[in-house]
C-alpha cells in the first residue's frame, strides 16, 4: 500500500546558480575517464585493457577482484590513452581518447513484451555483462550490490533535494519507454516490492506517477527528504541481516536501453550549476565526460572550485576533470581559502547560518539565494554536544554518539546506533552545520569499512 511521509526535520540550502530549463550540446570532449574511486566497494581493481588498446562503448575496462562478475565498461569508443595511478600505485583513472562517432559493443535485444517473461538469471547476466549493474547500490554500506543475493526490496528516490539539484523532468525527458523497461527488469531482481518515492511538494514526471507494478510513495519535507536512505528508514527500515538495493532513475533508464537497444548507453543530461557559472544550464554529456567544454568561457573568475555532484556530497575535480559515475550535476562555487576577522560577528544578510549565529541575519529572508564559498569558518576541534544534528537528520538515530562509537571502533555500539541505515549523503547536512568542523562523511565511511572488514 502506498504511503505518504511528511518529514518535519531537515534544512534546505538555497544557493544561487540554478540551471535554466534549456539543454545545450557542448560538443563531445576529447577525453573521458573511468574512475574506480567513484565506487567505495572497489578495493582491488583489475584492468582488462592497456594503454593503446581500442575499445567500443560497452567494452569491459576493469573489474574488482572481490566482485569479479561486475564489469565496468567504457562509456564511449576510442583509444585507452592513459592509466593514471596515485600513491602505492592506486588506480585513479583510465582515460579514453574518444572517437568522433561512437561504436557500440552489442548485446541481445528484447521487446517490451519479451521483458515480462524474462527470467531473473537472464536479466542478471545481461546487466552484469552490459555495464549497468554498478547502478544498483546496496544498503547497508552503500556499496555495489552483490548479484548472488536477493534484496527484500528495491528503492528508487524519484526526486533530488540537494542544493541546485537537476530536475528529472529535464534530465529524463523522452525516456519513458526506457524507464518503463528498466522497471520491468528491476522487478525480476527482488521477491519484495519496488518502491518509487516521489515528491509531494513538486511536479513529478508522468513516468514516475503512472508506473505500474510498483509501490508509489509520496515524500514531503526539506532536504534530506530526497535521500533514499531517509525514505527507506520511514517506509521499510533495515534490520540486521536485511538487504535493500537502491538505484536512481537515470540508472533505471540505462538498464531499459540495454535491454531494448542492446547497448550500454552512457549518454546523460548534466546540469552545470553554481553562483560562479555565467550561464547555468543543462548539457548533453556522458558518464565520465570531461567538463572542459561545459565550463570554457562560462565561469566568472579563476578562483573557484569545480565539483562533480552537489556541494554537500560531491567530489572536487579540476577544470578539465571528469564527471563521476553517479553524478548528473556539476557545481562551481567560489574558493574559500582565506580568513575573515570576526566574520561571524559582523551583521550581514549575505551568509547562511542554520544556528542563527551572532550577526548572521539570514533567517530574515528565507527565500534569498546565497553565494557561499568553501570556507569552513573554523578548524577542527573536540565534539561540541549541541543536539543540532538531530534537527537536520529525520531518522531515529543519534549521530553524535554514532560518530564517537566509530572513532572508538566499538562495533556493538555502531550497530546499535544505526550504522546499517546510513551512508555519507545522509550525514552531509550534519557536517554542514557542525560547529566542530569534523569530516563526518569520512568518519562514517571509516566506520562502514570497519563493519565490512570485521
Amino acid at each position: 500500500m502506498s504511503q505518504t511521509i511528511k518529514l518535519k526535520k531537515g534544512f534546505d540550502i538555497n544557493l544561487a546558480g540554478k540551471a535554466q530549463n534549456n539543454v545545450t550540446d557542448a560538443g563531445n570532449p576529447e577525453t573521458f575517464a573511468i574512475k574506480p574511486t567513484d565506487f567505495p566497494s572497489i578495493t582491488r581493481p583489475k584492468l582488462l585493457v592497456e594503454e593503446g588498446d581500442k575499445v567500443k562503448a560497452g567494452t569491459p575496462v576493469l573489474f574488482d577482484k572481490m566482485t569479479d562478475k561486475v564489469l565496468h565498461c567504457s562509456p564511449v569508443s576510442g583509444e585507452i590513452v592513459e592509466v593514471k595511478r596515485g600513491a602505492k600505485r592506486k588506480l585513479l583513472e583510465v582515460k579514453i581518447l574518444a572517437d568522433k562517432e561512437i561504436e557500440y559493443h552489442t548485446h541481445k535485444t528484447y521487446s517490451s513484451s519479451d521483458l515480462k517473461s524474462l527470467s531473473k538469471e537472464d536479466a542478471v547476466e545481461q546487466m552484469l555483462k552490459g555495464g549497468v549493474w554498478p547502478n544498483l547500490v546496496q544498503r547497508p554500506y552503500g556499496i555495489i550490490s552483490n548479484a548472488d543475493e536477493t534484496p527484500k526490496a528495491i528503492f528508487v528516490s524519484c526526486f533530488d533535494s540537494h542544493p541546485l539539484a537537476p530536475d528529472y523532468n529535464i534530465t529524463l525527458k523522452g525516456q519513458d519507454e526506457a524507464f518503463k523497461a528498466g522497471l520491468e527488469v528491476l522487478k525480476k531482481l527482488t521477491d519484495g516490492k519496488v518502491h518509487l518515492n516521489v515528491s509531494a511538494d513538486r511536479d513529478n514526471p508522468a513516468m514516475f506517477t503512472q508506473a505500474e507494478g510498483v509501490q508509489i510513495n509520496k515524500i514531503s519535507g526539506k532536504h534530506p527528504a530526497g535521500n533514499v536512505g531517509v525514505q527507506i528508514h520511514h517506509i521499510d527500515p533495515i534490520g540486521k541481516g536485511d538487504l535493500i538495493w537502491t538505484i536512481n532513475p537515470y540508472g533505471i533508464a540505462q538498464i531499459g536501453k540495454l535491454f531494448l537497444e542492446g547497448k550500454y548507453d552512457a549518454s546523460k543530461i548534466v546540469a552545470l550549476t553554481g553562483s560562479e557559472v555565467k550561464n547555468p544550464q543543462y548539457y548533453k554529456s556522458f558518464t565520465g565526460s570531461s567538463i572542459k567544454n561545459m565550463v570554457k568561457d562560462n565561469i566568472k573568475s579563476d578562483h573557484v572550485r569545480y565539483i562533480s555532484g552537489n556541494v554537500l556530497t560531491g567530489e572536487r575535480i579540476d577544470a578539465d576533470g571528469y564527471i563521476s559515475f553517479y553524478d548528473n550535476q556539476v557545481t562551481v562555487i567560489p574558493e574559500g581559502d582565506f580568513e575573515e576577522l570576526l566574520g561571524w560577528i559582523k551583521p550581514t544578510t549575505s551568509k547562511l547560518s542554520f544556528h542563527r549565529a551572532i550577526g548572521l541575519l539570514s533567517f530574515m529572508n528565507p527565500n534569498k539565494e546565497y553565494v557561499l564559498n568553501t570556507n569552513t569558518n573554523g578548524e577542527e576541534r573536540a565534539f561540541v554536544m549541541t543536539g543540532e544534528f538531530e534537527k537536520v537528520l529525520p531518522m531515529d538515530i543519534l549521530p553524535t554518539y554514532l560518530f564517537k562509537a566509530i572513532m572508538a571502533e566499538d562495533f556493538d555500539e555502531m550497530e546499535a546506533l544505526g550504522i546499517f541505515e546510513i551512508i555519507e549523503e545522509d550525514v552531509a547536512l550534519c557536517e554542514f552545520i557542525d560547529v566542530s568542523k569534523h569530516d563526518l562523511q569520512g568518519i562514517l565511511r571509516k566506520g562502514i569499512n570497519l563493519m565490512i572488514n570485521g
